[in-house]
């Protein structure tokens, strides 16, 4: 009886309905922009992330330079 069960409720899951509904510009427009937000602040934080050790290199490297120069 389960495997009958689990067989219709997959046949049920397959089974393509049209919604017969209209998503017009007023929906679609924010729908995109929101998208657009979403894929920036992602490539943001991670750049964010690949730079942070390459910044704090340079800081040393700025640092060492400037106790190089002190020195002369």
């Amino acid at each position: 009886m389960k495997k009958i069960n689990v067989f219709l409720c997959l046949i049920l899951l397959t089974i393509q309905i049209p919604a017969m509904a209209y998503i017009g510009p007023g929906a679609g427009i924010p729908f995109i922009g929101s998208f657009i937000g979403f894929v920036v602040t992602v490539v943001l934080v991670i750049s964010a992330i690949l730079f942070w050790p390459i910044r704090k290199l340079l800081k040393k490297k700025k640092a060492n330079n400037q106790d190089t120069n002190k020195d002369q």
